[in-house]
């Protein structure tokens, strides 16, 4: 048992310094084409130190940077190496923090290197960064998928929690979580504290669960106040996820994560996607009691502020850039059936206000009046976002324009004035706004965006929880940088063509 648990802690370390020196060789191989190609590679005199640095001693030094800069925006931590979306943001965030120290190197040193080259020279060791671990991660998530490069894992909860919990993570394994035991565990009625769960028949019943939703046994742990986190580290478990009746915030919450973290374990749990992900939070103490207070930094005037230039600068350019792309689209779609070229549709936007979206009529002129039939046909009638394959309403134009969502460019109107941002939540229509929950109503606390969370993440191959729980998550996570992000991952949805019809 103790080889396997070693086994379990170490893997992350040993990956971790496989990707550093992989990070650190992507730079110096793009300094070194760099400075070649733009002949600077020699060695570097400093007039202010008096002494002269040899060029691989130099591309060292700036790649021993470049990992420095990378752990110090979170790179390395264990949640993110296979993941896509924060991994690129924080790559990009990373890039930023190296081209600083380098030109403060560069300047405290007085080295003849151009800024023109050690720009280049950042964001080339970037590029190749990105495609590092582009690479490792295809690796990590195959590995995941079987079961390897994942945190060892005891759930907490009723038996139908467990069951819940083991069918999601079995769906979902690139959250590298891989079930090691399971503990049952009830709330006493009378003292409200958490009690292990002892009726022969609800243990049977967890047992199928484990079978039916996991495939295969699972240790059943005895829940005990004060063994429970010692039972754990036995069984080699390094996260203890809770799946129900444990709530959080409770005191019970409090003090069984208290002895679960004392050991060493991580603590985890589902949340909605609208909880309290990327507040700040601060706790103060006053006078004996105690203050959270907790606030989402990208709402302040100075955010917002950036955030709508963002959207001119991104619009303009759009605009005057796809000229060359919207007149001759205009032209055919004129020339088709003689109708009109833009669709103006009714939208909600930010905070439940009406407007008017534009876009290039992709669907013949009755479109809006089949649609109520066409939902009825395929079981849509319920979901918040309509899409269907073999669109009957789409014309043979409209077919090319959506493919390559041609169709969506005149939005960049709608951004130019105000009414929607480049990067956010897709615009609802007032029937589907009018049917959203207390949840999915808070999609609309921010303007709505040409592109966003769904559209790069599957598009429309997305179930509806999916799409919803990705568009309320980024009202709680929105950044400038952020959306540059969704940006440049578009650009790669559209030419995929994932999930487009």
């Amino acid at each position: 048992m103790a080889t396997r648990t070693e086994s379990v802690r170490y893997w992350r370390a040993f990956i971790n310094v496989a990707l550093m020196l992989a990070d650190a060789a992507m730079y110096i191989i793009a300094g070194a084409t760099v400075l070649v190609l733009r002949d600077e590679a020699y060695a570097f005199y400093s007039p202010r130190m008096f002494f002269t640095m040899d060029l691989s001693v130099y591309l060292i030094m700036c790649a021993i940077f470049w990992v420095w800069s990378l752990r110090t925006v979170g790179v390395y931590h264990r949640h993110i190496m296979g993941d896509g979306y924060q991994l690129n943001m924080l790559l990009i965030k990373a890039m930023v923090v190296c081209w600083v120290i380098q030109c403060a190197l560069n300047f405290f040193f007085g080295f003849e290197l151009t800024l023109l080259s050690l720009t280049l020279a950042v964001f080339c060791g970037w590029a190749l960064t990105v495609i590092e671990r582009l690479i490792a991660r295809y690796f990590i998530t195959r590995s995941r998928e079987k079961g390897s490069y994942a945190y060892a894992t005891v759930l907490v909860g009723s038996p139908e929690g467990i069951g819940r919990m083991l069918k999601f993570l079995n769906q979902r394994r690139q959250l590298n979580y891989r079930p090691v035991a399971v503990c049952p565990v009830r709330l006493h009625p009378e003292s409200g504290l958490i009690r292990p769960v002892s009726d022969p028949d609800r243990l049977h019943e967890l047992n199928q669960q484990i079978m039916h939703n996991w495939g295969r046994a699972l240790p059943v742990l005895q829940y005990d106040d004060h063994e429970l986190a010692e039972h754990i580290v036995q069984v080699g478990g390094q996260t203890v996820m809770v799946c129900d009746v444990i709530a959080r915030y409770s005191e019970n919450y409090n003090t069984f994560s208290v002895r679960m973290e004392s050991l060493g374990l991580e603590m985890a749990m589902l949340a909605s996607a609208a909880d309290t992900g990327n507040h700040e939070i601060q706790v103060r103490s006053i006078q004996g009691t105690t203050i959270i207070t907790q606030r989402l930094a990208q709402y302040t005037l100075t955010a917002m502020a950036l955030k709508r230039a963002f959207d001119i600068v991104i619009s303009s350019l759009a605009i005057i850039l796809s000229s060359i792309i919207t007149i001759p689209v205009a032209i055919a779609i004129k020339a088709t059936d003689g109708g009109p070229v833009f669709y103006t549709q009714t939208r909600i936007g930010l905070r439940g206000k009406p407007f008017k979206m534009y876009k290039f009529r992709s669907m013949v002129v009755n479109a809006d009046e089949l649609k109520k039939k066409l939902a009825e046909e395929t079981g849509q009638t319920d979901r918040f976002i309509f899409k269907m394959k073999n669109d009957p309403r789409i014309t043979p134009v409209g077919h090319f324009i959506r493919r390559f969502s041609i169709d969506e460019l005149p939005q960049f109107l709608n951004v130019f004035k105000g009414d929607m941002s480049a990067v956010g939540p897709r615009p609802p229509l007032p029937e589907e706004y009018a049917r959203y929950n207390q949840v999915y109503a808070t999609r609309m606390l921010v303007k709505p965006g040409i592109t966003g969370p769904w559209q790069v993440s599957g598009r429309s191959d997305l179930s509806a929880e999916e799409s919803e729980a990705l568009d309320v998550a980024y009202v709680q996570n929105w950044s400038v940088l952020g959306d540059i992000v969704f940006l440049f991952r578009t650009v790669g949805a559209v030419l995929s063509h994932k999930g487009a019809y």
